[in-house]
């Protein structure tokens, strides 16, 4: 990856996507972390002005350069860079711990930010990354996601108490025993004996837009294969089911130990569709590493 060369080189103005306001050329750089894939652009010089329209078109995998998303990484005041992230509905999230971990390995081999620790903005708060390098690439990412939130106000999700572990809930005349966790994004967690066949398609989005989830939820349903080794499948919202979740691993970790099924301050393995991401719950923080990997990068005309 070369640092002289901008997602947004084409221009020193914003450009308008539908159009009215001119054509633009746009490097970007495919990477994915555990299979969680994205479209990244770099934007310290020009930043995209409808990136929600860009997300929904680039991320169709049939007519576009298809992905989970498009990630935004731009100048900050508080840290190294700032990452934006857009789901395929064009929503924005705030926050995606396998994309920030692509972002740190960008950062690092274009030599916009060539240290292996790093501070990342995100809609979330700011995100200390350390890289593992080897020679001059960067093949892992930990990150210190901060602290998992349990109050259902945090969440957020309309159910009283002061957590919501293990609560028997209704949806759609199911069911389902779910905790809560916010790790940036909201998550709801269940655990089940048969991830492979649980009707995922179906339930993940009735759990998505429950109207307990006034902003909607990631919906994750994990099995414990054996202590501190757990295997999860995640419907992400505004995505469906993806690859990994970086959010969501944390997310089933923190409820796996709630529940009783893993230790707090060790090292739980969670297996995704796409990879294993390594979390660690602590008293100060939730810990996760991982992979990140560029896959190819290329030009668009918008």
């Amino acid at each position: 990856m070369n640092n002289k060369t901008s997602a947004c080189q084409a221009s020193n103005e914003s450009v308008n996507l539908d159009g009215r306001e001119g054509l633009g050329t746009f490097h970007f750089v495919k990477m994915h972390g555990c299979g969680n894939d994205y479209v990244f652009f770099d934007c310290f010089e020009t930043e995209i002005a409808e990136p929600e329209s860009l997300a929904r078109r680039l991320t169709d995998r049939h007519k576009g350069v298809g992905g989970d998303g498009i990630v935004m990484i731009l100048p900050s005041e508080v840290g190294d860079a700032k990452m934006r992230m857009f789901n395929t509905d064009g929503s924005e999230s705030g926050m995606c711990g396998n994309a920030i971990r692509c972002v740190g390995k960008y950062l690092y081999e274009s030599g916009r930010a060539a240290k292996s620790h790093l501070e990342v903005e995100t809609l979330s708060g700011i995100k200390k990354l350390e890289l593992v390098v080897f020679d001059g690439m960067v093949n892992a990412v930990r990150v210190d996601m901060g602290h998992a939130f349990l109050k259902p106000e945090e969440i957020p999700v309309d159910l009283v108490g002061e957590s919501i572990i293990g609560r028997s809930v209704n949806v759609e005349g199911q069911k389902y025993e779910i905790t809560c966790v916010n790790m940036g994004n909201p998550h709801a967690v269940i655990f089940h004996d048969d991830i492979d066949h649980f009707d995922l398609p179906v339930v993940g989005p009735m759990m998505e837009y429950a109207k307990i989830f006034p902003k909607r939820v990631n919906f994750e349903v994990a099995h414990i294969v054996s202590r501190n080794n757990i295997r999860m499948r995640v419907w992400e919202r505004g995505s469906g089911e993806t690859m990994a979740c970086g959010t969501g691993a944390c997310a089933v970790a923190v409820a796996a130990v709630l529940m009783g099924y893993c230790d707090k301050d060790t090292d739980i393995q969670v297996q995704l569709k796409g990879g294993v991401l390594t979390v660690k719950y602590t008293d100060e923080a939730v810990y996760m590493t991982g992979s990140c990997e560029k896959v190819f990068e290329g030009t668009i005309v918008i």
